[in-house]
């Protein structure tokens, strides 16, 4: 169902009254030749009236007609020029191939065709985001249609609005499709179109992506939240009221004069909060909300005077995103209060201008008449800065399939911000490593990389870099990256930029090199997990390359990662006694399930009945401790608990740890050798890393030889993935005087 019911724009046999239609976009857009839409409108619709489509419609209630209307309005609301509007309504006709684009470049200018043409390329996004479409091109050809993709997006952002409002329309009208339409959609808009709006500032449409998704990808859990917003609605309804009022009157008296409402609820937003901090909905402080918008910049000051004065805050829920914006532009001050009747209440304090930034984003500058697109603004610049990056490293001929890990990691609020020896602050996505930190700084810096120190003390390569520490690289006169560094089960890097110019560094290596390279590097890490190498030729096809040699210098020179050949390779070989099944590992039976569907894991006793203390009804992320009873299983309480206290003094042996968690399904046990130089804490370090990958260690057995100073150990664990397997194996490698480490056969 098209969106313009809401204005009597259909008539009652279905059909669109254009008339209504093209008055409200009137009504809604400046300076618009409303002809000149008229003459797209009918184009299109007498196309589809005669055409036969060559691709179907993400809508099958809907022609391609009504679905551009619906793309045009969503853009009308953003203010958008005459011509993103006309693309818009020509856009699905063209897809589906009712209308060729020659045709629409002739009759609607060079203009209109190009934005057109700069939609149709973003499906290249989508493609590099699903392997087995990717697979039916070349790299070659994934490398080109990216390329042009992001040249198309740079050159004029408006083509990204306009694939913005299509995947709206799209993830709209899901809404009675298959169950796998609306994950597949869901998870496209979720994973690449809902961080793009976020990117781009556009408020409104980030959030309605991010609750469509969420509804179809997680249904149970967003209709318990909709049920818990929706429960005494009218309640708080009339709290929200009664709070603006008393606002109202405070602001007036300073003789200020706020526009005030109720802020909507999102649920994706709750959820993720829970989620993130482990809080139960109650606890969920922006419920109840208000936004306050107040004529100048002083005025959000003194206005946050006078909620504080109001109502008491809450410690350490304060954030200023006028002084400090995020990344994206967002501009405003958030602060949570202990309203009137007790009750936690969330108020958002900014200006007009700042609302309207935060709710159009990088439209917001067209909101004013007499705009000329073509003179882009700073803001303007610095909101698309993103995906210029993205083009330089793409232009390296960098990994293609890391184009959608390179939009979510450069729309990911979370980042760290480290210091370079001289005191220049560099800003990393959250996870990287020295190394992502030296080609940050320059290419050659990461090449000629040996090693680096955090404030002061040398560390691994692979560790991860905490916000406010500086690095210090350190270099040799000459080097070159080491195909280790690809190898994501060592995690070396965690960026595509750093990825791509070590992939480019190896690339212009003599093809040989990189076929005796790319040899080696599969036949030792499938040693490593004891596989086989399966039949050439079948992998060979698997992987869609044309000869072995292709395979192997691809993978000499980072073309295609080890990761994605071994998982080929695991499933090319055949179950035996010797080898690890199809899929997933040998004997392929759950040694271990968790208890209480999951919620809690209870380290060290096995499967136990757990049960929630009365006394302190601990929720998650509350520290808790575990009481062994008589008969009933293991009770658990807040570790600050006095019960729990009182219990620990007169029976410590009793107590035991626990945590929160969601066990896995399924685990594996697994022996792995381990043969090292014997050292001290080398056990301890071992363990360590068991520790830090969540992994369950069910026996070792540890042998010194006294005469070579080496050990050797067995080790028996539980494993829930062969990804999961070779990233452990990886690293347990990287400590000091590790020798060799391997999955064992010889149970």
């Amino acid at each position: 169902m098209v969106q313009v019911k809401a204005h009597q724009s259909i008539n009652e046999d279905g059909s669109i009254n254009l008339d209504t239609w093209l008055e409200h976009i009137n009504s809604m857009v400046s300076d618009l030749d409303i002809d000149a839409l008229r003459e797209a409108c009918e184009y299109v619709n007498h196309a589809a009236n005669t055409g036969t489509p060559s691709h179907k419609s993400w809508n099958d209630d809907t022609s391609c007609f009504h679905d551009g209307l619906d793309i045009a309005e969503i853009l009308a609301d953003l203010n958008l020029d005459q011509e993103t509007l006309i693309a818009a309504v020509l856009y699905r006709a063209v897809r589906e191939n009712y209308i060729p684009l020659e045709d629409v470049q002739a009759k609607f200018g060079d203009v209109v065709a190009k934005l057109i043409e700069g939609v149709l390329r973003m499906a290249a996004i989508t493609l590099a985001n699903n392997p087995v479409q990717s697979d039916m091109l070349t790299p070659q050809a994934q490398v080109e249609n990216l390329r042009k993709m992001l040249v198309a997006m740079i050159d004029d952002v408006r083509v990204a609005l306009i694939k913005l409002a299509e995947r709206t329309c799209a993830i709209r009208a899901v809404k009675n499709a298959s169950p796998e339409r609306k994950i597949k959609v869901a998870h496209e808009v979720a994973d690449i179109y809902a961080p793009l709006a976020h990117r781009l500032g556009i408020g409104h449409i980030k959030w309605e992506l991010e609750d469509l998704s969420f509804r179809y990808l997680e249904p149970e859990q967003y209709k318990q939240i909709a049920t818990l917003l929706h429960e005494r609605r009218l309640d708080r309804e009339q709290y929200i009221a009664d709070v603006m009022q008393q606002l109202r009157e405070k602001l007036e008296e300073a003789h200020i004069e706020p526009d005030i409402s109720g802020r909507a609820k999102h649920i994706y937003s709750i959820w993720r909060k829970m989620q993130k901090k482990g809080l139960k909905f109650s606890q969920i402080y922006d419920v109840r909300a208000v936004r306050v918008l107040v004529p100048t910049l002083a005025d959000c000051y003194t206005t946050l005077g006078i909620v504080h004065t109001l109502w008491r805050h809450i410690p350490k829920e304060f954030d200023d995103y006028i002084a400090n914006p995020k990344e994206n532009g967002y501009r405003s001050l958030h602060t949570a209060v202990i309203g009137p009747e007790g009750k936690v209440l969330e108020v958002q304090i900014r200006t007009h201008s700042m609302h309207e930034e935060a709710e159009l984003g990088v439209c917001a500058h067209w909101r004013y008449k007499g705009t000329d697109l073509k003179n882009k603004s700073d803001h303007y610049e610095e909101k698309i800065a993103w995906l210029r990056q993205v083009l330089e490293w793409q232009e390296e001929l960098g990994d293609v399939m890391g184009i959608a890990d390179q939009i979510r990691l450069d729309t990911e609020p979370d980042r760290v911000y480290v210091f370079t020896p001289d005191g220049h602050a560099i800003d990393l996505p959250k996870g990287a490593t020295p190394l992502d930190f030296a080609y940050r700084v320059h290419t050659e810096v990461g090449h000629r990389c040996r090693g680096a120190k955090i404030n002061g003390r040398i560390v691994p390569l692979n560790y991860i870099l905490k916000t406010g520490e500086q690095v210090e690289i350190i270099t040799t006169k000459e080097g070159s990256p080491s195909r280790d560094w690809l190898n994501s089960n060592l995690g070396y890097i965690n960026t595509s930029k750093a990825r791509a110019k070590i992939i480019h560094w190896f690339k212009l290596q003599d093809r040989d090199q990189n076929i005796v390279a790319g040899k080696a590097m599969l036949e030792r890490e499938l040693s490593r997990l004891a596989l086989r190498l399966p039949n050439l030729n079948a992998l060979i096809e698997k992987a869609n390359v044309k000869s072995a040699d292709d395979l192997f210098a691809g993978l000499g020179a980072g073309d295609l990662r080890l990761n994605h050949i071994v998982n080929l390779a695991t499933q090319l070989n055949e179950p035996s006694d010797n080898t690890i099944e199809q899929l997933e590992l040998i004997q392929r039976r759950p040694s271990r399930m968790g208890n209480n569907a999951g919620e809690i894991q209870i380290q060290g006793v096995g499967n136990l009945m757990t049960q929630m203390a009365n006394c302190c009804h601990p929720v998650p992320g509350d520290p808790v401790i575990g009481y062994i009873t008589i008969g009933r299983g293991v009770t658990i309480h807040r570790q600050d608990c006095p019960n729990a206290l009182q219990l620990a003094s007169k029976e410590p042996e009793r107590m035991i740890q626990v945590d929160w968690g969601i066990a896995p399904a399924h685990t594996y046990p697994v022996d792995i050798h381990i043969k090292a130089y014997d050292r001290s804490g080398l056990l301890r370090d071992i363990s360590q890393v068991l520790l830090n990958e969540k992994v369950n260690t069910l026996a070792m057995n540890t042998l010194s030889n006294k005469e070579n100073n080496t050990a050797t150990m067995k080790i028996t664990i539980e494993i829930t993935s062969l990804d999961a397997l070779g990233r452990l194996l990886g690293r347990i490698s990287q400590l000091p005087n590790i020798i060799e480490v391997m999955r064992s056969l010889n149970s």
